[in-house]
């Protein structure tokens, strides 16, 4: 078996195990969260006013976040992403521009603006300013121990995140379901690990 036969095998087996928690846990993993996510954002914060200090640089007060709208059975960052607006964090939503090409991202100002996009998730209107997010949410299938995830095979979040990290310090979260882990996610040249990793009752930082 071929690795992007090993992929899907564990696209098919991930989608249904995602499913299962998904039906029993959907609202208190949400929230479950919030509070992990919020500490790892003021934390890698403090970290980049300390390295800005260093170096003589004014010093950021707050952070340009990516946060995600939910569809089929991902964890759902609603709830999170209203805190970190709460906290005075510049929130933005990806949008899919076309195939093969890594991802934008439009400012987010409310769910009332919000139009429908690719792949059915909903995302800001093309007159929302386009922003580049310090921070990323980023939904998955699967998750291992060494920071890689699986995700549905567009490669879009690999072309972002190696994008985004040869132009400024970017920290990628994972967020997902205690049973989305697996052994070990068959990677390829071009996956970009994650930074950290969010479950209801678990955290990751690598």
């Amino acid at each position: 078996m071929s690795r992007a036969d090993d992929k899907q095998a564990l696209r098919q087996q991930q989608f249904a195990r995602r499913k299962a928690a998904h039906s029993g846990q959907a609202s208190a993993a949400s929230l479950a969260i919030i509070d992990p996510v919020v500490a790892l954002i003021d934390d890698w914060l403090l970290e980049q006013q300390a390295l800005a200090q260093a170096s003589g640089h004014s010093q950021p007060q707050s952070l340009r976040i990516s946060g995600y709208w939910p569809i089929r059975t991902e964890l759902d960052p609603r709830a999170l992403i209203s805190r970190l607006q709460f906290e005075g964090h510049a929130l933005c939503l990806p949008i899919v521009p076309g195939p093969d090409v890594r991802l934008e991202f439009r400012s987010f100002d409310g769910e009332a603006a919000l139009v429908e996009g690719a792949f059915g998730a909903k995302t800001p209107p093309q007159n929302a300013a386009l922003v580049e997010p310090q921070v990323v949410l980023v939904p998955l299938l699967a998750f291992d121990a060494l920071g890689y995830r699986l995700g549905y095979g567009g490669g879009y979040y690999d072309r972002t995140l190696e994008d985004l990290r040869a132009k400024q310090p970017t920290l990628a979260i994972g967020l997902a379901y205690d049973a989305q882990e697996v052994e070990r996610v068959v990677i390829e040249p071009t996956d970009q690990r994650l930074d950290a990793m969010v479950t209801p009752s678990r955290q990751f930082r690598w």
